[in-house]
């Protein structure tokens, strides 16, 4: 099933929210690449520059994948850990594998909205009567793309 539509800009697909609002998603070693964004108050910095470096090494390797999930861990004000789904281990990466049962989310709208955002997803949790062991944030494409599309969605993945 292809998650996204085409990517109009020639960078980010055009996001389809469908198959990603208020899911329950089980993953059994869904495999990543793993690297690290610096942040100012969970603000990136250098994030066009590492995804720059990940999508060709990833091109090289022949490993994109259907889906385009891209995980940020914030677990931290100066830095953030991304997880970027691959099809398969590439040598020159951080492999990792993501295993667990994750409820998700969609919201649309500017980031100034976040603290908003994980109130609902924690709502929506628990209303399933799930609790939350940790919280990852799809930021479903970069800001420029957003800004094309007319659209700015973030899906959050809580692990349960």
């Amino acid at each position: 099933m292809d998650l996204n539509q085409t990517k109009d800009t020639g960078c980010c697909s055009r996001f389809n929210p469908k198959p990603w609002d208020e899911k329950e998603i089980v993953w059994n070693d869904k495999l990543f690449i793993k690297d690290r964004v610096r942040s100012i108050f969970h603000i990136p910095i250098n994030f066009g520059k590492i995804m720059i470096k990940n999508t060709k090494m990833i091109e090289n390797a022949d490993a994109c994948s259907y889906d385009d999930v891209l995980l940020s861990d914030e677990n931290s004000l100066w830095g953030a850990d991304l997880y970027i789904g691959v099809t398969k281990e590439i040598e020159t990466a951080n492999n990792v594998k993501i295993s667990g049962t994750f409820l998700t989310k969609v919201f649309e709208g500017p980031y100034k909205n976040m603290k908003n955002w994980i109130s609902e997803m924690r709502t929506f949790v628990i209303s399933k009567n799930k609790e939350i062991k940790k919280m990852y944030f799809f930021y479903t494409t970069c800001p420029k793309c957003a800004k094309v599309y007319g659209k700015n969605f973030i899906v959050i993945f809580a692990e349960v």
